[in-house]
């Protein structure tokens, strides 16, 4: 691909990170947006057809989706979903139901919290109140900062950032 904002993925990165640039609201994410997808396994954890939970093919189709459109962050975006399932499972089946909503909540709630308050710095309403498929962008420009802190998809900063 000779320009990276040719395809869709760049194009939706670039419309999150108009949303996110402040500092502050960028690093309120860095914990709300993990915290949210964590809490969203846990109820899932709970339920079980064919003896596997909702969460796993729940969390398979999220990383289709993100590899789909950006294989090497979703192939990133697998290192950190693998570890908030088996937690979200593990939950689950040892403490019950109770707890996992308990956790659910705790997580989503101070997720969110967390992401508003960026959002109050950044003086900018989220993403996804524009456009729902923000919220499948989200986990993945987390991981794309991180991966573009490493040094890694240079190009994709490039078109992000609005250098030519």
């Amino acid at each position: 691909m000779n320009n990276p904002m040719d395809s869709i993925f760049a194009r939706q990165l670039k419309t999150y990170a108009s949303y996110h640039r402040d500092e502050r609201n960028r690093a309120t994410h860095f914990i709300g947006i993990p915290a949210i997808v964590f809490s969203i396994l846990g109820p899932l954890a709970l339920v079980r057809m064919a003896g596997v939970s909702v969460a796993v093919p729940v969390a398979l189709l999220a990383l289709i989706g993100w590899i789909a459109l950006d294989r090497v962050i979703g192939l990133a975006m697998v290192v950190v979903m693998l570890p908030m399932l088996i937690v979200a499972e593990w939950i689950a089946r040892t403490y019950g139901s109770a707890t996992a909503w308990i956790v659910f909540a705790v997580f989503f709630i101070g997720g969110w919290a967390f992401q508003l308050v960026g959002h109050v710095w950044e003086g900018r309403r989220p993403a996804l109140a524009d456009n729902l498929f923000q919220a499948f962008i989200g986990p993945m420009f987390i991981m794309a900062e991180v991966l573009m802190a490493l040094g890694l998809k240079q190009d994709l900063k490039a078109a992000i950032d609005g250098a030519p």
